[in-house]
């Protein structure tokens, strides 16, 4: 730069004032260096790479355009040894550096000194590493996936109110299984808002325990459309919830975060409802094999309960006071019947004898001891009747003693003079004090003739 000491002259047809400046090419650039340099010392700029150039010297350079404009920046070898990621061209970037002006050729530009992946493919590199952390937590394992019920009782869908998603899960639901309520907890699905609102409706449904199955769902978008469903906060929220849940998020190349973490992933929003609910035919199937498994288990159920009541019938004969009384009576008639064998036994025995010795007597043939002997033959003969007689006399006066006794003492007599025995229904007890028993009470009442089962109004004590 220089100043002209002329008052004024012409240039060119335009005059000039004496003292205005006047300068030269690299005077101009290098200025507008200083000034650019001064005014954007550390600004941040996003844009795409474009004709990157990656010289042996170390040197990055390359332009960073959006749709409209582009800038030339440089990287110097210093800085670019701490790249973390390869760049290439049409990758998304932010870029930290100052404004300069490259004087030589008078280009402006940017001298970076830090870059960020930006965009999507940032987004990608977060959702990589979320992905990595969490299923290195076990929050994707296989064993943790809640069972989802054959036939839901009841379907909660958290999704937005008006999105096209609702509407398609709504019209499989109602084809596929009409009768099925549906509980809608509405939340927005995109937005910096969507998190907390969905981590919310995830909550309440688990707090609520209203439905026995989960849909969350949304339609499809770009990454940055779906990104909520990639906050780890809202996989966390997923993974804690007690309740079966499905997510059907965007299309079937879409993949979330939360497609991991949920019990299920379906591909779309309508396959989240198909897969949840039964076909009409296979829920036909399906009732007729457990129809069958239940008519089994009620034959085996039946067949057990016969038993135990035949068991329970024996039982209880066996401890009835007549089948006892019946019990004693036939064993005294048994003890009589070998009593009345015994003795005529032993007189068939003395009779074999007698007739044995009159048979040696004849031959030794005295007559007066035949006739003695034949006098002796007759008193042992009525001898042994007489004691035949008395001894059955004797017994069967003891057996009817014994018999008369067992009436006496037995419950039966007792209850033919119209007393009955009480005994409960619920553990067969008898029942001797009215402290046992309670208002309500079922009893059981063994009458002379018959039973009464009756309920317990009043109690005396």
């Amino acid at each position: 730069m220089y100043t002209n000491n002329m008052d004024k002259e012409t240039i060119n047809g335009t005059s000039k004032s004496i003292d205005q400046e006047i300068y030269t090419v690299s005077s101009l650039n290098r200025k507008a260096r200083q000034l650019l340099e001064k005014k954007f010392n550390e600004i941040w700029i996003e844009g795409e790479i474009s004709n990157l150039a990656t010289p042996s010297s170390g040197h990055f350079y390359w332009s960073l355009k959006d749709s409209n404009s582009q800038v030339r920046c440089a990287m110097f070898r210093q800085n670019s040894r701490s790249i973390s990621f390869p760049l290439e061209d049409g990758m998304q970037i932010l870029v930290r550096g100052k404004i300069s002006l490259y004087e030589v050729r008078g280009e402006f530009q940017v001298i970076v000194d830090h870059i960020e992946e930006s965009g999507e493919g940032l987004l990608r590199k977060k959702y990589e590493e979320l992905k990595k952390r969490l299923n290195a937590e076990g929050l994707f394992d296989e064993e943790k996936k809640k069972k989802f019920p054959i036939i839901p009782n009841k379907i909660g869908i958290i999704t937005s109110p008006t999105g096209a998603a609702i509407k398609d899960v709504l019209s499989i639901l109602k084809r596929r299984f009409p009768l099925i309520p549906i509980i809608i907890y509405p939340t927005s699905v995109q937005g910096k808002d969507s998190i907390n609102e969905i981590v919310g409706a995830l909550e309440t449904a688990d707090s609520r325990k209203e439905c026995d199955v989960l849909i969350l769902t949304r339609g499809g978008g770009s990454i940055e459309d779906l990104w909520s469903f990639n906050e780890e906060v809202v996989a966390r929220a997923i993974a804690k919830i007690n309740i079966p849940i499905i997510v059907g998020v965007g299309h079937e190349v879409d993949s979330t975060i939360a497609d991991f973490v949920a019990d299920k992933r379906a591909p779309t929003p309508s396959g989240a409802a198909e897969l949840i609910t039964p076909e009409s035919k296979d829920l036909i199937h399906f009732i007729n094999n457990q129809s069958k498994i239940l008519s089994k288990i009620i034959k085996i159920k039946l067949n057990m309960i016969n038993t135990f009541y035949s068991n329970l019938v024996h039982r209880l004969k066996r401890g009835y006071p007549g089948y006892q009384i019946r019990q004693f009576s036939q064993r005294i008639d048994d003890l009589e019947n070998r009593s009345r064998v015994g003795i005529l036994n032993k007189l068939e025995i003395n009779l074999r004898r007698i007739d044995k010795a009159i048979s040696n007597l004849k031959n030794i043939s005295p007559k007066k001891n035949i006739l003695r002997l034949k006098e002796n033959f007759k008193w042992i003969n009525n001898s042994l009747h007489k004691s035949i007689l008395e001894i059955l006399n004797k017994k069967s006066t003891r057996i009817k003693l014994a018999e008369k006794t067992l009436k006496t003492v037995s419950p039966l007599a007792t209850l033919d003079r119209g007393y009955a025995i009480v005994s409960s229904t619920k553990d067969n007890t008898i029942v001797t004090n009215s402290n046992h028993l309670s208002i309500g009470s079922d009893i059981n009442l063994i009458l002379s003739k018959g039973e009464i089962t009756a309920k317990v109004k009043k109690i005396k004590n």
